[in-house]
């Protein structure tokens, strides 16, 4: 192991702790995370299927975007 490993270890438990305390506070706020178009969703009386797509692709631009930042500041 070398300091940038210790780096990207307190970067990502930093994140951890960001991505908590949002939702802590605001999660009666985040109701539409995996209610968005394109999310597909199957409700019967005993049986749930969910497969949240458009979330996922969301979130996967969103974490492609904050990463390619930190590697270029950093």
């Amino acid at each position: 192991m070398n300091s940038d490993t210790g780096k990207y270890i307190m970067l990502i438990g930093g994140a951890v702790v960001v991505i908590g305390l949002i939702i802590y506070f605001f999660h009666d706020k985040l109701h539409w995370i995996g209610h968005l178009p394109g999310d597909i969703r199957i409700e019967k009386e005993n049986f749930r299927f969910y497969i949240p797509i458009t979330t996922m692709i969301l979130f996967s631009v969103l974490l492609t975007v904050i990463i390619s930042l930190i590697r270029r500041f950093l």
